[in-house]
């Protein structure tokens, strides 16, 4: 080699050789380059561009940091867009569920007001609560859930494999392995847990109704000394939900650990298979911790879908209840032309050969009933304990429909005029009195709102009302606690008798309204009755003989049957049942001194 050769670059030592040597030397080269790895030959490229931009007066330094500031303001960038993105669907996500859950328990609320005696015997009012609240707000919480991540995360996954499919296909199957163990633990998690879901919203029920049952009743369970048993009572419904929600979370929890594990396990094999490439040149570290980053964001969206996975099973079964309240058919429904009372109808109440059978019995109640109630006349209806009279009267304002026979309103089926303007013809005192939260004034008005004030103060003078009314300090502005827990049973009995009253109908139906009064309150207000609603249809189921001896026609109700009608007179000669009622509640001398009176 010539002195001074050492200053010489490659390239010129190169064009000093000889032709074959120079030829046999570049044959050598282009063999190594050739047995490198694609990675090493673009690791070098870029050192050599490098050279070769410095070479001609080119900052590489600057160039790096200008890029690094632009795509960190991009990647900012972004990120503020994701914040404010992920904002908005957390709003609308909020806005929807919610109107969501205001809507169907309004659907629910509607369907279980127009439901008939037959409908609530299906459900408890305590599940019927559960499933007005906590049932749709299971499906209210999993809309938001999904609203929020069931987008997210498919966009997410997908943006990951596709981002792994162009970094490096080899390893893609470690992702699919992922998703198949992922997937593979939520549905083993699932089938444990979901008939445990199945039975928790019973369980939610039967708590209800429990803790119902024992906060009505108090007064019951105090006298009677049976607080223990009802502590007991309770303390096993809320240990049997207690066990179910503990079993069920219990499950739940193995899902997150199982989760870490897959995670972790899925890092290692990236880890390993990783290096192997990297030791044999086949990947770059840079591309490894790429893949890594992108499998993670693949798995996160599966576990995100996991997250909402998890309230799904619930979530299934409370849709499922709720939609058994929406779906259950009415038995009583309007017809599609409903017919009008004629305007000169005073009420006048036919029942011709009326049967009635409950759903699912095996026989009628009722048998053959017949029987006229007129406008201006008190129909009285007596029977021994279950003998139908509550059944009979819930038939006039189709609380339950007959099902044989019919019952016509001046001349109209009940059954053919919608039900609004039947029950707007009848002022129903139930032999429950039932009071709403308000005030006295709002619950005389519930039947007619626009009551004068007259009115509403005849109404509790007719009732005999007005005293105890009067006596409070405020009057009727003076409040009443829920279920009227407040007043008394016999200020409770008057105080709903006044609201049908003011109400104005043209038929009054008493279902044993009087046995909560006095003696001397009941004869005053059947007299007062009497007296101020003489033209309107009064039909009276009563315990007590005193309460119907004045009434034009008597019912003698005997297992579901009439078996006999009339005076108190005609039946104490021409009716035994009616003679053996009357004498287990009056002596001898009561009972002629009524009949004399009567005469």
């Amino acid at each position: 080699m010539p002195a001074g050769a050492e200053n010489y670059t490659v390239l010129q030592i190169m064009e000093m050789m000889p032709d074959e040597q120079r030829a046999m030397f570049v044959s050598n080269i282009l063999e190594q380059f050739s047995a490198m790895p694609e990675s090493t030959m673009r690791q070098s490229a870029v050192a050599g561009v490098k050279a070769e931009y410095e070479a001609i007066g080119i900052d590489t330094d600057q160039m790096q940091i200008r890029y690094i500031i632009i795509a960190g303001l991009k990647m900012l960038g972004l990120a503020l867009v994701a914040m404010v993105a992920t904002i908005i669907v957390g709003f609308l996500a909020a806005k929807v569920a919610a109107g969501f859950g205001r809507d169907v328990r309004s659907q629910v609320f509607k369907k279980v007001v127009s439901f008939s005696n037959n409908e609530f015997d299906k459900f408890s009012t305590a599940s019927l609560i559960t499933r007005s609240t906590n049932d749709i707000q299971q499906v209210q919480m999993l809309i938001f859930m999904m609203l929020r991540m069931i987008l997210y995360a498919p966009i997410l996954g997908l943006g990951g494999v596709f981002k792994v499919l162009n970094t490096n296909v080899s390893m893609a199957w470690i992702i699919a392995l992922a998703v198949l163990l992922i997937m593979g633990v939520v549905g083993v998690l699932f089938a444990v847990a979901m008939p445990k879901f199945k039975s928790m919203q019973k369980l939610v029920d039967r708590l209800n109704l429990v803790t119902r049952e024992i906060l009505t009743g108090l007064s019951v369970i105090r006298a009677f000394s049976t607080e223990r048993h009802e502590e007991k009572r309770f303390e096993k419904a809320n240990r049997d939900l207690t066990k179910t929600s503990l079993f069920v979370n219990r499950v739940m929890t193995f899902m997150m650990p199982i989760m870490m594990f897959i995670m972790n396990g899925i890092m290692v094999l990236i880890l390993w298979f990783g290096a192997k490439g990297i030791d044999n040149g086949n990947m770059q570290v840079g591309d490894m911790m790429a893949f890594m980053q992108y499998a993670m964001q693949i798995i996160m969206s599966f576990l995100m879908l996991t997250m909402v996975s998890i309230m799904l099973p619930r979530a299934a079964v409370s849709a499922k209840r709720v939609a058994e309240v929406l779906d259950t058919d009415l038995s009583i429904q309007d017809v599609k032309e409903p017919k009008t009372f004629a305007n000169k109808g005073k009420g006048t109440i036919e029942f011709e050969h009326v049967n009635f059978r409950y759903p699912g019995a095996d026989e009628d109640v009722l048998h053959d009933i017949t029987f006229t109630a007129k406008p201006g006349e008190t129909t009285a209806i007596i029977g021994s304990t279950g003998s139908g009279k509550s059944t009979l009267i819930n038939l006039i304002p189709r609380l339950y429909d007959v099902t044989g026979g019919t019952i016509k309103i001046d001349g109209v089926p009940v059954n053919e005029v919608s039900q609004h303007e039947l029950r707007e013809r009848i002022g129903y005192v139930p032999q429950k009195g039932v009071l709403f939260s308000g005030t006295i004034d709002s619950n005389l008005r519930y039947g007619k709102e626009d009551a004068t004030e007259e009115e509403i103060k005849r109404a509790a003078r007719i009732a005999q009302a007005e005293n105890f009314i009067e006596q409070k300090d405020d009057k009727y502005n003076e409040h009443i606690a829920q279920g009227g827990s407040n007043v008394s049973g016999g200020q409770k009995q008057r105080l709903s008798i006044a609201r049908a009253i003011a109400k104005n109908p043209d038929i009054y139906i008493f279902d044993d309204s009087f046995s909560a009064l006095d003696y001397k309150t009941d004869v005053t207000l059947r007299k007062t009755l009497k007296q101020e609603i003489a033209d309107s249809t009064m039909i009276i189921v009563a315990q007590r003989i005193s309460t119907i001896l004045h009434a034009e026609q008597i019912l003698v109700l005997d297992e579901g049957q009439i078996v006999a009608k009339g005076t108190h007179r005609e039946l104490m000669k021409s009716c035994e049942v009616y003679r053996q009622i009357a004498a287990s509640q009056l002596s001898q001398a009561e009972l002629e001194k009524e009949g004399t009176d009567h005469e």
